[in-house]
């Protein structure tokens, strides 16, 4: 099978022909039809995300196909379509799974959907519900509010009722932070972003997957008993957050990292994505995928990525 392999951390991966044993006990194998890529991809190549695999591995952390054999002990069907948040192996024509890391899909999902749904829809999920408690009427900012995980934020916190302010860089990525249902739009590149925030009303949420100055305007623009969600750093480097803040204003800080649950508790992640499949089935939400590529073309969809030239999600695929 042709695979895209990171050989060492820090050097460049590459696309290789692998040998695929048969499935291991509590396995299945997977044709795989998509893969969908996140920031912490490329973190990976460099070491730095904290559950960066030991190389050399396949990357590719959430994927989408068809079982096509099973391992002992094992109970799905062949031909079941699942998703498969694997952490590693998406950047595939195939591979072998663990059968509890598979959710089957909502008749109605695309391949390429499924791929680009389970970690920005969960994060989201997990992130404005069971930590940021966001309530109907409250107002939500979302900074990279066009990305991958900020859009699903700004779909869902709509959803849940609340006030959506979206922060994105530029007209275009503003659009479709609209088109996904912001109720107010501010360039991220407002020169002063607290400000803007502040005449917009404030904010009771804060759902930062940006860091830096970004996150430290938004952290100011809280209201008394805000929460600040801490989701990551694309901008590529954390916020200096004022404590002192903090304890005036009864603000609370939240880290969410969404992979985590599933060894602190992974039924937070499971009754998540029931309800995030349901919500689906309704038609109440639609991943916006901004590019599909082929494997071949693996690299450059990872550098759409790093150079934040995406909206939504980049989504490789293999058929």
């Amino acid at each position: 099978m042709r695979a895209y392999q990171l050989t060492t951390i820090g050097s460049t991966p590459a696309l290789v022909d692998l040998p695929l044993p048969a499935p291991g006990p509590g396995e299945v194998q997977v044709r795989i039809a998509a893969c969908g890529l996140n920031f912490a991809d490329l973190l990976m190549t460099e070491g730095k995300y904290q559950d960066t695999p030991e190389a050399p591995f396949v990357m590719g952390m959430e994927l989408a196909g068809t079982v096509v054999a099973a391992g002992p002990g094992t109970s799905t069907p062949v031909g079941t379509r699942v998703a498969v948040f694997s952490g590693q192996g998406g950047l595939a024509e195939a591979g072998n799974f663990a059968e509890a890391r598979c959710t089957p899909l909502p008749d109605a999902m695309g391949f390429d959907e499924a791929a680009a749904f389970q970690i920005a829809y969960g994060t989201s999920h997990v992130a404005l519900g069971p930590r940021g408690r966001l309530a109907a009427g409250e107002t939500l900012v979302v900074l990279g509010a066009a990305g991958g995980v900020g859009l699903t934020a700004v779909e869902i916190g709509k959803r849940m009722g609340a006030r959506v302010i979206a922060c994105a860089r530029g007209a275009d990525k503003l659009e479709v932070a609209r088109k996904a249902g912001a109720d107010v739009l501010i360039d991220s590149e407002t020169p002063d972003l607290k400000a803007a925030l502040k005449a917009a009303g404030g904010a009771d949420v804060v759902y930062d997957a940006i860091g830096g100055e970004a996150g430290e305007a938004a952290f100011g623009a809280l209201k008394p008993c805000g929460r600040y969600l801490v989701i990551g750093f694309a901008g590529g480097s954390q916020p200096k957050l004022r404590l002192n803040h903090a304890l005036v204003k009864n603000l609370e800080i939240h880290g969410l990292y969404w992979g985590g649950y599933l060894k602190t508790d992974p039924a937070v992640l499971t009754d998540s994505m029931r309800t995030l499949f349901g919500w689906f089935a309704e038609g109440g939400l639609r991943p916006h995928i901004s590019a599909r590529m082929p494997l071949e073309r693996t690299a450059e969809a990872l550098e759409m990525l790093r150079s934040r030239r995406s909206t939504g999600k980049v989504v490789v695929t293999m058929e």
